[in-house]
């Protein structure tokens, strides 16, 4: 279930998640918005945000222990974290319009929501911590839920 205690591997990768979006803050895409976004999702949104945080930092499962078949999930969620940081780049490198902002990444859809989502479940089964795979379910409810509905209201 988790032991208690500050991970520093949860601690990376929400900084290779924050960074990125303090800078986004800068250069949001011409034409973005966040009104008209379903409530239900964003309250999943929000609800997951907090608690993925708060248990990426308070278990110590997540941290390298030595090398087992388990670790393969680590080097998977650091992988993604990896794309993630590469898609950031690549939409920073862009044009910056809200099709760059809601764009695929080698066929993952809406891969600036997708990829931190899947890493996050990813070191949740590394850790082996139940919690943070739950909360990372309802994260990406809302969060993925959100970028695809915006897509589609771009596309139409």
């Amino acid at each position: 279930m988790g032991h208690f205690g500050f991970s520093y591997v949860g601690l990376v990768f929400l900084l290779m998640l924050a960074v990125p979006n303090i800078i986004w803050a800068k250069y949001k895409p011409e034409g973005y918005t966040n009104q008209n976004e379903n409530r239900t999702l964003v309250i999943f949104e929000r609800a997951g945000q907090v608690c993925v945080t708060c248990i990426a930092l308070i278990f110590s499962d997540y941290n390298i222990h030595g090398w087992t078949t388990w670790s393969f999930w680590l080097i998977a969620a650091f992988a993604l974290m990896v794309l993630y940081e590469y898609w950031w780049i690549r939409y920073f490198r862009s044009k910056r319009q809200l099709k760059d902002f809601y764009s695929s990444l080698w066929g993952i859809p809406v891969a600036g929501a997708t990829l931190p989502v899947a890493a996050f479940f990813f070191l949740g089964i590394y850790g082996k911590v139940v919690w943070l795979m739950v909360s990372v379910v309802i994260l990406g409810i809302g969060h993925i839920g959100i970028h695809l509905q915006h897509l589609r209201d771009i596309n139409s």
